[in-house]
């Protein structure tokens, strides 16, 4: 069987596109805000129409799923980098 080298690998996820990425944090007021925030330094047209939220069973934490707009691999990248480096964000996937 050849493999395939990374460099020449077809790509996994056609861009431009919407993708959903889920944030996960303790229940916090400015949460949703704060996360719209950083989204929004890579991808300014993104607003909070776009996240779903929702509360763990005791409310300690909070679920985010944030459908981002993205034209390109790097600009996911960069807004998965962001949001993983903020204190609130116990996760991003």
């Amino acid at each position: 069987m050849r493999e395939i080298e990374p460099h020449t690998a077809p790509p996994l996820i056609e861009f431009p596109c919407y993708f959903a990425i889920k944030v996960m944090g303790e229940t916090h007021e400015a949460f949703s805000a704060t996360i719209a925030e950083i989204i929004q330094t890579l991808v300014p047209a993104f607003t909070a129409e776009h996240i779903e939220m929702r509360a763990s069973s005791t409310g300690k934490y909070i679920s985010l799923t944030c459908n981002v707009y993205v034209n390109s691999q790097d600009q996911l990248d960069g807004v998965y980098r962001l949001l993983s480096a903020h204190p609130l964000v116990k996760f991003a996937l």
